[in-house]
This record gives C-alpha cells, structure tokens and sequence, in this order.
C-alpha cells in the first residue's frame, strides 16, 4: 500500500500523551491504533484488545514500531481513561475531516444519544453524547460529551466549535434549534437545516401561521418550490410531499439568513388507516424542495447508520467503561462504525467486522487511511 496524506498515524502525532516519560511505551499513536483496530476486528473488552493485538502481531508490526510488543490491558485502559476525550476525539475528526475532504463536502447531522448502562456521576447513570454525522459518506466527524448539571446544546456549541463548517450544511432536530446555534453555524461558514417544534413557542407559532397561508393561498404570489414522491420498501408504502417557501416573512428577527421554511408531509398507511406526519424546519440555504426534502430525511440517517449499528452491533449500552475511558472507548465504536460502511463489499456490518478480524488484506482496505512502510 503506499503512502497517503490520510494515514491515521499522522494525525495523533501532536497529541498530548498523559502517561510520565519513562511510562510513554508503546507511543501513544501505537496504542490509539491498536485499540481501534481491536475493535474493528471485534474486541468487545480490554483483555480482549490485548488478545488480539497478540493474535495479529506481524500483521501490526507492517505499520506500527511495536518497539516493547503489544501493550497489557491494563496499559489500554489506563490510557484511555486518562486521556483527554476531547483531544482523543480531534485526532480522530482531522482523520475523519480528511477522509470528508477526499470525498467532497456533505451534509452533517448533529444529534444526542446516551449510553445508558455507562456507570458515571449522572444522575440518570447514562453517559450522555452530541455526535457529528456526515450522512452521504457515512463518517463520524466527533462527538462530545453533556457534563453533567450542563445541557445538550452546551454540547452541540462545544462539538460545532471544532468541526471545520466551511461549505457544510449543518442538520439539527428541535433540541438544537437555538437562535445561539444559527448564528454560530453562520459565523464558522457553513449552513443550518434547523427542525422547529413547540420547544420554540414564538418561532413555532409564526412558521405554523406561514405554513396554514400557504394552503389557504395555493402559494399564489408567494415563492415556492413543491416535491412529491411515493416510495415502497420494507413492506410499507410512503408518500412523501415537501415545500419550500422562499424568504419566509414574520419570523421572530432573532433568527439569521433565513432563506427558506422547508415543510415536510408523510403520508403512510398503518394498520388500514392513514398516518400523517409533519416536520417545519429553517434553512440557511437556497435550493429545491426535492434536495431539501432529503436532507430532513437524511437527518433520521444518523439514528440507523450510526446510533442503531453501535447499540445492535457493537452493544454499546452493555458496556460499562468507566469516567474518560467510555467517552474514549464510544469514539472507537464510532469511527470503526464509519469504517465499515465505507468498507468495499456488500456484506452486512457484522459480517465486514468478521472479515476485518479474519482477512489482513480486507482489514487494510477498511483502514484506508493507514500506511504500511
């Protein structure tokens, strides 16, 4: 394989290593790698990343110096537990933003999920995490944690504030749509696709009077695009039907660079009867309904591509790493969800994890970014 400005080593190579001087074997890099690699290969615990470091030794030794063999498992999980998750979670995003920036710019999905068998200080005993998405490419751009006593869109401000927005458009569900979060996402270059719901009574109230004109009017007068599609899968049938106003009026003047209030309508039949569902939302940028329609829809991506695949997959409520080292250790489960959608072949997610544990040379495909000597 040669070598490519993607390789995953490069991008820890600034990281801080929290362990003292004569404690830094192997080199933290090493160690990040190693970790991750187990869990590809279908490490579920820390004894069982040490297994399989052991277990696939040579292959390891083709890209990583190894200088002191494969690390204890008490070596992973001392690391991971001191490691910064914020600063584990950057080299990981530069890695993820590169893979992006190779593939071209998509849209980001921002979106919470808690693990709820993580044994932290919550007073709920979960682990609360923001997560970035790229839908279209499938890549975990990073995520951060809700210390505890905060809120979720201290959160979202926090992980927005290290992703590289410029070009992006940034999807968020009513928790996220905060007057603070438009603007933020506006000033670091990129645009907002923001779901309104009652949370927002002012702003909710004045798209719902936006919403009822535009029927009562057929649009007349008003700039407007309209989408309408059925599709059928999965034993159900869906209609989907979606419309674009264009420079929305009367909106509370808190809200910037609006340029569009997107309305989407579901129609499905459950059960011999119909059911209906509709979803406002605020969007930044100009385009047509059809595109905008599949952004909302893509939105939902994040909870099957992502959340669905860790917690079915990779079992992540059952878990119970402890402090810094379950934030460290969900990352994992994210980038290597990444990996594995993006890796070649039509197999099932479980089924690349096996092939990853078993094929060395499919294992390389999966880890694109990671170079041999």
């Amino acid at each position: 394989m040669t070598a490519s400005k993607l390789a995953l080593l490069d991008h820890f190579a600034d990281l801080p290593d929290p362990r003292i001087d004569r404690t830094k074997l192997p080199p933290l890099a090493d160690l990040l790698v190693l970790a991750l690699c187990a869990v590809l290969g279908g490490a579920e615990s820390w004894p069982d990343s040490e297994a399989f470091g052991h277990a696939k030794r040579d292959f390891f030794k083709r890209f990583l110096a190894l200088p002191h063999g494969i690390p204890s498992h008490d070596t992973f999980r001392r690391v991971l537990a001191a490691l910064n998750p914020a600063k584990c979670a950057a080299g990981f995003s530069s890695w993820m933003a590169a893979l992006c920036d190779a593939c071209g710019r998509v849209p980001i999905a921002i979106d919470g999920k808690a693990l709820r068998r993580s044994p932290t200080a919550t007073a709920s005993g979960c682990l609360p995490l923001v997560s970035a998405w790229a839908t279209a490419n499938h890549l975990s751009l990073g995520q951060q944690e809700v210390e505890e006593g905060s809120k979720e869109i201290t959160a979202i401000a926090e992980l927005l504030r290290v992703l590289d927005l410029k070009g992006a458009l940034v999807s968020i569900d009513a928790a996220g749509g905060q007057v603070e979060i438009a603007q933020q996402i506006r000033a670091q270059g990129g645009d907002y696709l923001l779901a309104v719901k009652g949370n927002q009574p002012a702003l909710h109230e004045a798209c719902e009077r936006l919403r009822l004109e535009t029927l009562e009017t057929d649009c007349a007068g008003l700039r407007h695009d309209l989408s309408a599609r059925s599709e059928d899968g999965h034993g159900r049938h869906e209609e989907r039907y979606v419309t674009g106003l264009e420079d929305p009026v009367g909106l509370p003047p808190a809200w910037v660079d609006v340029k569009a209030l997107v309305a989407v309508r579901r129609e499905r039949p459950v059960k011999d009867k119909d059911s209906s569902e509709r979803q406002l939302s605020l969007s930044s940028s100009r385009g047509r309904a059809k595109r905008r329609g599949g952004l909302v829809r893509g939105h939902g991506g994040i909870e099957q591509s992502l959340h669905w695949v860790r917690d079915v997959v990779f079992r992540a409520d059952d878990h119970r790493t402890r402090g810094e080292g379950g934030a460290n250790r969900g990352m994992l489960r994210r980038v290597a969800v990444s990996l594995l959608k993006r890796a070649p072949g039509k197999g099932s997610i479980p089924t690349k994890r096996l092939q990853a544990g078993w094929d060395n040379d499919f294992f390389l495909k999966v880890l694109g970014g990671i170079t041999e000597n």
